[in-house]
Parts: C-alpha cells; structure tokens; sequence
C-alpha cells in the first residue's frame, strides 16, 4: 500500500513521461467525436491532446482553492454523457487547486455512479507543502474506472521521462497501445531511477524541494504583493509550482505576455488554459527556479508593465 493505493504490480505501465500515459488513457476509451469533460481552467496539454484525437471538450468551472465544480460537473455528465473525464486533483496546474479527500471520494462516487472513467494526473502530488501528501483520487475507486498518472518529472529527473499508469480495468487495451506506439520506456533511465531509490535518497530530496518551493512561492507572493498594482489577486496553493494571478480590471493577458517576452520574461496568459480562449485577464506564474534578484527584477518589471496597461 503507498499513498492510499493498493495496486498490483500487473497494472502498472511504464510509459514516457506522465504526458503519453495520460494519452494512452485517453485513446484506451475514446474514439474520435466523442467528449471528454475537463476542468475550466485546465493544463494545456490536454487541450492539446483532446483536439489532436478529434474529440470534443466539455469545460467545468474549478475553484482555485478547492478544484472543480462537482454540481456543475453532474449536471455535465448527465447532459452531454462524456466517454472520459481528465483532472488533476492535487496542486492542479495552472490554479494549484487541491480536492480535500472527501471531495475526492465525491467525485469518484460521481464517475463511478455514471460509469465514466477518470483519468487522474497527478504530477504534483509529491510536491505538498502539509505535513502528509494528500491521496490519489484512485485511492477511492472500487471499479477500477480511475487510471491514475504520475512521473518522476516533476519532483526528480525531467529528462529521464520516466512515467506510469495504474490502469484499472483498462490494463490490457492500455499496454497493448504501448506496445503499438512507442513499444518501450527507455530502460537506462529506469535502471537509473531504480538504483538511485534503491540508495534511499528520495524521501530527502523531496523534503529538500518541497523546502525549496514553499520559500519561492513565499518569495514570489511577496514580490507580488509589493511592485504589482492594486486590483491584483493571487491563489496561495499548498503544493506544486503554480500561482494564478487575476490581473486587475480591463488588464490583456495576451498583451501582458507579449509585452514580457519582449522584456526576456516567459509567463503564461490565460487563454491558453481554455478550449474558449477564456481567463483573458490572468496569467500562471512558475516558483520553480530558484529566487534571486534576477527573478525579482523580472516581477519588478512585469508589474510594471501590468501597471502601464491598466486602462
């Protein structure tokens, strides 16, 4: 048992990275025309993925704090009847949303009550700021209908691309994609992983990380706080890399980000996050690099520019 999860051993699939495991989910129980449900706002990438394979999106508000909108998702559920519903449900990117477990189960319960298979990224899980890590939503699946997704490329080795999927009930069309689209995960990279956890360092790197991040993001709020103009909002995730930034009233995103490409700064606007090209005055901020004055000077300027744009 680790996280909350009892899982077999036979239902686990390595894959390249948690991104194609999170595809190979949504190919083993889709087709093309059919709709997936995601949150509103969501990763990019699944957006990314969802048009790639001619599917149709159905987008569900989400809480920055709390995470999505369960009322709003049944009523999505019984009105548009999704093949598959794609979350994070901890620290999700770009918000840094995390679902309390009985909100979880909730959901689960949801899904499970309409037999609709729930893809679970959870990329960030490692990475809490708490005293425990907060457990997978498939910790809650008795059916088998919850693949949940993860990686070491969050927390440990980027390049590596070592992910995994627990498949539930979808194991056998899962591995049977893998082995008809990219056969294998590197095995140099897991023989490395493994040997580096067999050593037992993980547990204090993650501690040294999680260290690390809770003081950017105290860092970054700061900064915030001190050169962007009044009117601005921030969410205060307890985990992950993520700040969502609610520009003040009438401010682009889009404008914002070209603005500060121009200026050597990389954010990311808004509109990207949404199938509707929605969230046109926010922008998703990164705490991953480590704080100094460079970065500081960047959100120096950034709130300038935020400031210089106010109408």
């Amino acid at each position: 048992m680790i996280d909350g999860l009892h899982i077999a051993t036979d239902e686990i699939v390595i894959t390249n990275g948690a991104l194609e495991a999170l595809n190979l989910c949504l190919m083993a129980v889709t087709r093309p025309g059919d709709t997936v449900l995601i949150e509103s706002p969501t990763f990019y990438a699944a957006l990314q993925s969802i048009e790639r394979m001619g599917l149709r999106t159905v987008e569900v508000p989400s809480h920055p704090r709390d995470g999505i909108d369960l009322n709003a998702m049944e009523w999505a559920l019984e009105r548009h009847k999704p093949k598959a519903c794609w979350l994070m449900t901890n620290f999700q990117n770009p918000l840094g949303s995390l679902l309390s477990d009985d909100k979880k189960k909730a959901l689960v319960t949801l899904l499970t009550k309409h037999q609709v298979p729930l893809i679970e990224d959870d990329v960030y899980g490692e990475l809490y700021f708490g005293d425990k890590r907060p457990i997978p939503a498939k910790a809650f699946d008795t059916e088998g209908l919850v693949m949940h997704c993860s990686s070491f490329s969050k927390c440990l080795a980027p390049g590596y691309r070592v992910g995994w999927v627990a498949t539930g009930r979808y194991s056998k069309v899962i591995e049977r994609l893998k082995l008809t689209t990219t056969l294998s995960a590197s095995v140099p990279a897991q023989v490395a992983l493994a040997k580096y956890l067999q050593k037992g360092g993980y547990d204090k790197h993650l501690r040294n990380l999680r260290h690390t991040l809770l003081v950017n993001q105290i860092k970054f709020i700061e900064a915030i706080e001190r050169y962007f103009p009044e009117g601005t909002r921030l969410t205060t995730p307890q985990g992950g890399y993520f700040l969502w930034v609610k520009l003040p009233d009438g401010v682009n995103a889009l404008e914002i980000h070209r603005m500060a490409l121009a200026n050597g700064i990389s954010i990311a606007p808004g509109p990207i996050f949404s199938a509707q090209r929605g969230f046109t005055d926010y922008i998703r901020l990164n705490y991953g690099h480590i704080w100094d004055a460079r970065i500081e000077a960047s959100i120096a300027t950034l709130g300038a520019i935020v400031k210089d744009l106010i109408p």
